[in-house]
């Protein structure tokens, strides 16, 4: 395929443009969002709108070494690949999904946090999506019969638009504790799904 049969693509779930590279702490979230996901590619020189503006491959893959080395754990491997499109450059960063999820990036308030690549956008995980990562190996199948908490927890997601923890919490009647393991039992049992967006999450049932 070439270049710009890939750009034609646009940004989607496994595609991501980068004018260029300012800033480690940031492109260290994509990074560790393709990982996290399904994989994907950053293809840096390439603005928004697909057009090619060009860069340093080198200057730009010191920059994406330096965030998968400093600014994510554990510390991601990649492959790289330039692009020229006439007598500008694009370099191609593809990032495989990962064996070792979660893999976290630490942002600038000096906190490691994690993330996952929905459509186009990255979006931050919560504490729930890493248990589930935590636990799903472990997690044995779904029961025949589910007991009156279980069932109960279940009717609040699915009758509550934009379910949150939050609301969770307080409407369930349960600990913190019974409600988060519960989630993780659903989503592991592919009962419940986290829904994102950019900025927040919620709950809901899968159909």
């Amino acid at each position: 395929m070439e270049l710009a049969e890939i750009i034609r693509e646009g940004e989607h779930l496994h595609q991501d443009f980068k004018f260029r590279v300012d800033d480690q702490r940031k492109i260290a979230k994509t990074l560790c969002a393709f990982a996290n996901t399904d994989g994907g590619r950053l293809l840096i020189g390439v603005k928004d709108n697909g057009k090619v503006a060009g860069i340093d491959p080198e200057e730009e893959y010191h920059m994406i070494d330096g965030a998968a080395s400093l600014f994510c754990s554990p510390p991601m491997t990649f492959t790289s690949k330039i692009w020229q499109d006439e007598h500008k450059l694009v370099l191609e960063i593809q990032v495989d999904k990962s064996e070792n999820m979660p893999h976290y990036s630490l942002d600038d308030d000096g906190k490691w946090k994690s993330y996952i690549r929905v459509d186009d956008n990255t979006c931050l995980v919560g504490k729930i999506q890493l248990k589930v990562w935590k636990e799903k190996k472990r997690i044995g199948s779904r029961p025949e019969k589910l007991d009156d908490e279980s069932l109960n927890l279940l009717r609040l997601i699915d009758t509550t638009p934009g379910c949150s923890l939050s609301k969770l919490y307080k409407l369930s009647g349960l600990s913190l504790k019974k409600v988060d393991h519960l989630l993780v039992l659903f989503i592991c049992w592919n009962l419940v799904q986290i829904v994102y967006s950019e900025d927040k999450s919620w709950f809901a049932c899968v159909d």
